[in-house]
């Protein structure tokens, strides 16, 4: 944590070539929600993919939710095939760092999953979180269904006066189709639950975010 990196995303043809396979094992299971790591989502379930700055604290703030049948972190959005977290720090693959949400919405609503996002992080920060500075920091929704994408849109548009009164700057969230999502390293899966006392970087910004169906 806490390295200047690069405020510039690399193109395909800059981005390190990565790999065919996953250069690493995961464990099978969540440690807090014992939910199968990388089972399909569930029939009735829906999956939803965020980037908020370091994904250890992410991902503690999403199992929590009421809801939530698994988190995973991981890197989406970049260029290179199956990176490692140390490709990703470079500032070399594009991706950034990003959790993974299977729910049920007949208990959680995706906007209630928006609401936490933009609730826990500065969504104006451009390529970094708060003291995390890179590209791997930027904050990023990226959509499953055409209703996660409305939803999305909805809440940045109700959002931004909000934060526009208390001082903050336009939002530099990246809206997208979802692309695919690699798993990180198992060190990284659960990092605060394996470590309690480890590094968390999220709190609210005292900014409600407006109710948006």
């Amino acid at each position: 944590m806490f390295f200047r990196k690069s405020a510039s995303l690399p193109t395909a043809d800059e981005a390190l070539p990565g790999r065919a396979e996953r250069p690493f094992r995961l464990a099978e299971h969540h440690l807090v929600l014992d939910a199968p790591l990388e089972a399909p989502v569930p029939d009735g379930y829906e999956e939803a993919i965020f980037g908020l700055g370091c994904f250890w604290g992410a991902e503690e703030v999403f199992w929590k939710v009421p809801g939530v049948w698994s988190t995973s972190v991981g890197y989406a959005g970049g260029h290179t095939p199956n990176p490692t977290y140390d490709e990703v720090c470079s500032g070399r693959t594009g991706h950034t760092e990003a959790v993974r949400v299977v729910y049920d919405p007949a208990q959680v609503a995706y906007a209630d999953l928006v609401r936490v996002f933009f609730e826990v992080h500065d969504p104006t920060q451009g390529m970094r979180q708060g003291n995390d500075q890179g590209t791997q920091y930027r904050s990023a929704i990226y959509y499953t269904t055409a209703e996660q994408e409305a939803t999305a849109h909805r809440l940045i548009a109700a959002y931004q006066p909000e934060l526009t009164a208390r001082g903050y700057g336009e939002i530099t969230t990246e809206v997208a189709p979802a692309p695919t999502y690699y798993y990180a390293e198992d060190a990284h899966q659960q990092y605060l639950q394996k470590n309690p006392y480890g590094y968390r970087c999220h709190s609210a910004t005292g900014v409600p975010v407006p109710t948006v169906a």
